[in-house]
């Protein structure tokens, strides 16, 4: 089964967004710690996707994404974030506004995961 790391602010970790991430099938890991999340990432093989919350990216994220990209240029990066996010970094894959209906946020990490592009 393939996995998705979840990075998030522990403040703002919401069971729907976890539960949004379950339903697309797949195994989700989640964590606090961006240290942790690069980890799992290093000695994961069945990682997905990585998907970062809004939060979560405000700390080091220009860094933190570019070495996830850096070990596993593959795996797509997906920003969750409250408002439209438009200086998307080059890292990131795609931005998903968490503001919108969970079943959408599914849909969006199943077209990420994909490879097909939502319309």
């Amino acid at each position: 089964m393939k996995t998705i790391l979840y990075l998030s602010d522990a403040t703002t970790t919401s069971n729907s967004m976890f539960d949004a991430l379950k339903a697309t099938g797949h195994e989700v890991v989640n964590t606090n710690s961006s240290a942790q999340l690069i980890a799992l990432l290093f000695i994961m093989h069945s990682v997905a996707a990585v998907v970062l919350n809004r939060q979560a990216r405000k700390q080091n994220s220009v860094d933190v994404t570019r070495c996830l990209r850096a070990l596993r240029p593959n795996v797509p990066l997906l920003l969750l974030c409250r408002d439209h996010f438009e200086d998307l970094p080059e890292s990131v894959d795609a931005c998903v506004s968490t503001q919108q209906p969970v079943e959408n946020i599914t849909s969006e990490v199943e077209h990420l995961l994909t490879g097909i592009p939502n319309l």
